[in-house]
């Protein structure tokens, strides 16, 4: 195993199980919409995307309907929507035993930083982050290779010293395309077909294995 000195972290799906939140917010944009509410579970492809794509890929909108969904989305998750969430089991001691080695850890999500920042707050999980980085509110810096590059550059790091840890193929390809290494984790709302096909250098199972991957 290389040595990573800073270790960069996607949110949800990795550190936090968030997804009642997020499909309770795209529920309620669609209905404010007068759109028809597929099925919850088909929702679930909606946790990781930038929201602007999602609408457009997933609900067939043009950018101006995607736009207005993504306002309405933000108009409940604000202030309900962020804490429909959860830190998974694991995570926390996770973060606890790579900080304890020495090394640096940041957030870096498609998710805007405001809200980011909150979640982390929210769950006591400052201490564990160097850096908190993500989207901004204007639409800008959504896709995860732009998020990677600005944390990076944020942090100082070194590409071949840096190492994504996330569970979806957009955590894989964006680091990749910033060319660092990437480790995809099971436990999130991926699955090994997705992580491999993607092409994670590195694959866990439990917050716990992924220390002991980083650290081995």
């Amino acid at each position: 195993m290389k040595h990573y000195e800073l270790i960069l972290f996607d949110l949800d799906g990795t550190i936090t199980d968030s997804a009642e939140g997020i499909i309770n917010c795209v529920e309620h944009a669609l209905r404010q919409m007068g759109r028809d509410v597929p099925q919850r579970s088909s929702l679930y492809r909606f946790i990781g995307p930038p929201l602007m794509d999602s609408f457009r890929d997933f609900c067939g909108m043009d950018n101006e309907q995607a736009a207005e969904a993504t306002r309405l989305y933000r108009e409940r998750y604000k202030d309900i929507g962020i804490f429909e969430n959860a830190v998974y089991g694991g995570a926390a001691e996770m973060l606890a035993r790579i900080r304890a080695a020495g090394r640096r850890t940041a957030l870096a999500t498609s998710k805007p930083e405001v809200y980011a920042r909150r979640i982390i707050s929210h769950f006591c999980l400052d201490e564990y982050f160097d850096f908190v980085g993500g989207a901004e509110m204007t639409g800008e810096r959504t896709n995860k290779a732009a998020v990677i590059r600005y944390v990076m550059k944020s942090c100082g790091a070194e590409a071949d010293k840096t190492l994504m840890v996330g569970d979806r193929h957009h955590d894989i390809e964006g680091a990749a395309a910033e060319g660092i290494d990437s480790l995809g984790v099971l436990y999130g709302y991926g699955n090994r077909e997705e992580l491999e096909k993607a092409g994670a250098d590195y694959i866990a199972e439990t917050p716990a294995q992924t220390a002991d991957i980083i650290l081995a």
